[in-house]
């Protein structure tokens, strides 16, 4: 089993910045891509950035210039610096991993329980 606890959601005024930071634990051989996604409510998720295994990032264009993504392997960690914070930011922010346990011939896809991010104007 593979647990993602995400920390670092609250509240924050616009222009503000924000970290976010998701730790994988569990039975975990190895971590493909890491990665941030939101959404917000009646909405589809959305990737806000992801991390690759192969050392690449990628954005969605909606914050490049403003949110900055991180990884630690060592420590299985992916963190999301997020600056100049606009109030269409605000949403729920959920990790996550491709996680290979060895359980199975693959890398599956898991999620943490999200942090809420709240942008005031």
């Amino acid at each position: 089993q593979v647990q993602l606890v995400e920390s670092g959601g609250g509240l924050v005024q616009a222009e503000g910045s924000l970290r976010l930071s998701c730790a994988a634990s569990g039975s975990i051989l190895s971590i493909n891509d890491m990665g941030w996604y939101r959404q917000a409510p009646g909405k589809q998720r959305e990737l806000v950035a992801v991390f690759t295994s192969g050392g690449s990032t990628n954005y969605a264009d909606s914050v490049k210039g403003r949110l900055t993504i991180s990884r630690d392997n060592a420590k299985n960690t992916v963190s999301l610096q997020m600056n100049s914070l606009k109030p269409e930011d605000t949403d729920v922010y959920y990790c996550s991993a491709k996680v290979w346990t060895g359980a199975s011939n693959r890398f599956m896809n898991y999620w943490g329980k999200g942090t809420l991010v709240t942008v005031s104007s």
